[in-house]
């Protein structure tokens, strides 16, 4: 199994800063002392370029992204100061999704990057922690380079994904389905072709029926090529921005059954790991290691 890495290009936060950067790092290392993936198929990605990035964002945009020229009211959105090693990392983890997507296609298979989930990113604005947004961008590259014709998107961070929903409307190429808190950021929701919005405090039954109703359904009107799964760790009970309650054998079940349902039906994909911002950091990364090892284990 291929795995994509841009933990190396660090982006400054102020001191107190609440996006827990360090997890990037902290899951490579776990990934790689573990021994469920050969050394030499992980990776670090190429970044992604201007062109593949306008395939699901304005050039105007990704151009003052680049410049540095994004207004104040524009870094508070994104929720980070803008600086050149923001515009690296950007890059490097949208172009880690690029290389998932096509890792997972070539040998019809599993593929992950250790960071990506960018959902919140709009077509002509970053948002939430997200600059460019990898799912709708790696989804159109796959499209360009006539490597799938039709993609899902299985978004199961606990926030719904409003970027991705927004840029990919009206494109009945792409699925989205987004399950995810009802009461999470954003308080403003888009509409993706499925939404499954949970009450607070969902826990692990009634999200796992939910979900495997909702991927039954997606599965079924996307009749995709290609799967890319956010596989957030922010629905576990003791995430800081998150408003459900699962817990981590709940989580588990979940990654097992999104998995393991794309094994079943034969289509490949690429997994992102998407928000986690639980107290202690090292729930964040057992949660996503979790992830990998379950990919690692289920691929065909």
């Amino acid at each position: 199994m291929h795995v994509f890495y841009s933990d190396q290009f660090v982006l400054p936060l102020p001191p107190g800063h609440r996006f827990p950067m360090a997890k990037y790092a902290a899951l490579r290392a776990r990934v790689a002392a573990s021994g469920l993936v050969d050394p030499a198929d992980m990776h670090v990605p190429e970044r992604a370029t201007r062109d593949q990035l306008a395939l699901a964002h304005d050039p105007g945009y990704v151009d003052r992204v680049c410049r540095g020229e994004l207004s104040a009211r524009e870094q508070r959105e994104i929720g980070f100061p803008w600086s050149e090693a923001m515009v690296e990392r950007s890059l490097r983890s949208t172009g880690a999704t690029i290389g998932a997507c096509r890792a997972a296609l070539a040998h019809r298979s599993f593929a992950v990057n250790l960071a990506g989930g960018t959902h919140h990113a709009f077509r002509d604005r970053g948002d939430g922690y997200c600059v460019f947004n990898d799912s709708a961008v790696a989804a159109r590259v796959m499209q360009a380079e006539r490597r799938a014709d039709r993609v899902l998107v299985v978004d199961c961070d606990v926030h719904q994904g409003d970027g991705t929903a927004s840029i990919l409307a009206g494109d009945d190429t792409i699925f989205t389905f987004s399950i995810h808190g009802a009461k999470n950021y954003p308080f403003k929701k888009q509409e993706s072709d499925l939404d499954i919005h949970l009450p607070d405090r969902t826990g692990d039954a009634d999200y796992l029926a939910a979900l495997e109703r909702g991927l039954a359904e997606a599965l079924a009107r996307a009749r995709p090529d290609l799967a890319i799964y956010l596989a957030g760790a922010d629905p576990y009970e003791g995430d800081r921005l998150g408003r459900l309650a699962l817990t981590k054998d709940g989580l588990e079940r979940r990654d097992r059954l999104v998995l393991g349902t794309l094994r079943e039906v034969h289509v490949p994909a690429a997994i992102s790991m998407a928000g986690g911002y639980a107290k202690e950091l090292d729930d964040v990364v057992e949660i996503h290691f979790k992830t990998v090892s379950i990919a690692a284990e289920l691929a065909p």
